[in-house]
């Protein structure tokens, strides 16, 4: 399948504008304890934080997330994965073969809570 392929349908801009993308900074994580792909991460949102549940298992070690900061949707409505209240989504990048997936991550230094744009 190639990435033409894997398109969504294109959106209007003003549906765009209703996602709150802001930076987090991982607090904590540790594996879901009723998943086998799942971490759960607590996050810093600047006034806030909240947690997450992300299927990272394989891709990354709990213990190497924290103090990383990220950039998440924040207002996603809340689902529960495996129990498990999930408070937003963070944005990763898949290969197309999902053998990898790669956190967006912000290398500068920025305040948790920042948007993105």
């Amino acid at each position: 399948m190639n990435s033409k392929e894997n398109r969504k349908e294109t959106i209007a801009f003003d549906d765009f504008l209703k996602l709150d993308l802001r930076v987090a900074r991982i607090i904590e994580a540790e594996d879901h304890p009723n998943a086998d792909k799942l971490i759960v991460l607590k996050i810093d949102l600047g006034n806030e934080t909240r947690r997450i549940v992300a299927g990272l298992k394989g891709h990354y070690e709990p213990g190497e997330l924290a103090g990383r900061n990220i950039v998440v949707v924040a207002n996603l409505e809340p689902r529960k994965m495996r129990g498990i209240e999930s408070q937003g989504m963070l944005l990763a990048a898949t290969s197309e073969d999902k053998s990898r997936i790669v956190l967006l991550t912000v290398d500068e230094e920025i305040n948790a809570g920042t948007a993105c744009s």
